[in-house]
């Protein structure tokens, strides 16, 4: 089975926030539901939602996987999804400028974590207590419970396997400093998200000091594209790639070409979350929706190819641990991180 991710495209906070001046003026509660944990919630999410009749999602999931979603919950429930889809950044500031102008229109959002951590940020969101955040990997619900992770964007290292030998496979980071791999490494250019939380994860003054030491001492190509990347793995252009999608090369694998895949810890991934609107129009409904993306949707993400963030749902990295990408660390630092990934590998 393969596995694909949703990506976050470049970064437009600061412009969206504009829009923001009077978002946050008289907010309305959440919806009484939204916190209800009785065994007999679905039933009365559903109740509820049976007389709402509808609800509207904006999305940044990949047009063509959107039914894949939308007709179960729809068949399942008989309520009736209006989907409005763009990239994360459109996405963001539709609903923030939309409530700036108290135009209740968005009932769920589902995009990218760092811009739904914007949207709590902004008080656009509702706290959900539901039963299914207990499936989820450690690090997918923050602690005020606005948003939760549905989906992982995964990054692994990607080896050329007629260039690399079996037994030259790196385990560790640490193995990267061997010189064998001299002018045979590559990252794509604007992976901040997977440094920032590599780093992190190893400590920072560590972390720093190892990739100046790996790109000082081996040195790092920069390629344009996760795609470009993977197919220069491909080619053998590049023999080990340190930063594509994990769907990229099992899908050139399945089709016969000569690359495979291996996970360096810390293994990092960048989520896509989903939370209710604070104004929902449709309250009940939006719950019941956001549910069932955290349940019922997750073997169907894993289904079409993505990396679903329950536990319990299949996956390739359903035995690791994975390190999300802390969305609060990437709203206020990802102008530091930036510069320290170009300086190190951009600009080397």
């Amino acid at each position: 089975m393969l596995f694909r991710f949703v990506s976050s495209p470049a970064f437009a906070l600061a412009l969206a926030l504009a829009f923001c001046a009077g978002a946050r003026a008289q907010a309305q509660p959440p919806y009484a539901a939204a916190s209800y944990e009785g065994a007999d919630r679905t039933e009365r999410l559903l109740a509820a939602a049976k007389k709402e009749g509808a609800l509207t999602l904006y999305t940044s999931i990949a047009e063509k996987d959107v039914p894949s979603v939308v007709a179960p919950f729809e068949k399942k429930y008989g309520i009736k999804v209006r989907v409005w889809r763009s990239g994360t950044v459109n996405v963001l500031q539709r609903t923030v400028s939309e409530a700036a102008a108290r135009r209740n229109e968005v009932d769920v959002i589902h995009i990218s974590a760092p811009e739904m951590e914007a949207l709590h940020r902004e008080k656009l969101l509702a706290p959900v207590s539901s039963p299914f955040y207990k499936a989820l990997i450690p690090g997918a619900v923050p602690a005020h419970r606005e948003w939760a992770a549905t989906l992982l964007s995964v990054w692994v290292q990607a080896y050329n396997t007629k260039a690399v030998r079996k037994d030259e496979v790196p385990k560790t980071y640490a193995d990267l400093l061997d010189p064998r791999w001299k002018g045979r490494l590559a990252v794509e250019a604007e992976d901040q998200d997977w440094f920032a939380t590599v780093v992190t994860e190893m400590g920072e003054a560590q972390g720093l000091k190892f990739f100046r030491d790996l790109a000082e001492r081996n040195g790092v190509g920069v390629r344009q594209g996760h795609a470009l990347l993977n197919n220069l793995v491909v080619s053998g252009e590049v023999p080990l790639a340190l930063t594509v999608y994990n769907y990229m090369p099992e899908q050139a694998k399945q089709k016969g070409a000569p690359i495979d895949w291996t996970t360096l810890a810390p293994v990092a991934a960048r989520s896509n979350g989903i939370g209710v609107a604070l104004r929902a129009p449709h309250p009940a409904a939006a719950v019941l929706f956001h549910d069932f993306m955290l349940s019922d949707a997750q073997d169907l993400l894993a289904s079409i190819d993505y990396v679903p963030a329950s536990s319990a749902a299949a996956s390739p990295f359903r035995n690791m641990r994975i390190r999300l990408v802390d969305p609060v660390l990437m709203l206020d630092q990802r102008d530091k991180w930036t510069r320290l990934y170009s300086s190190i590998f951009v600009r080397h």
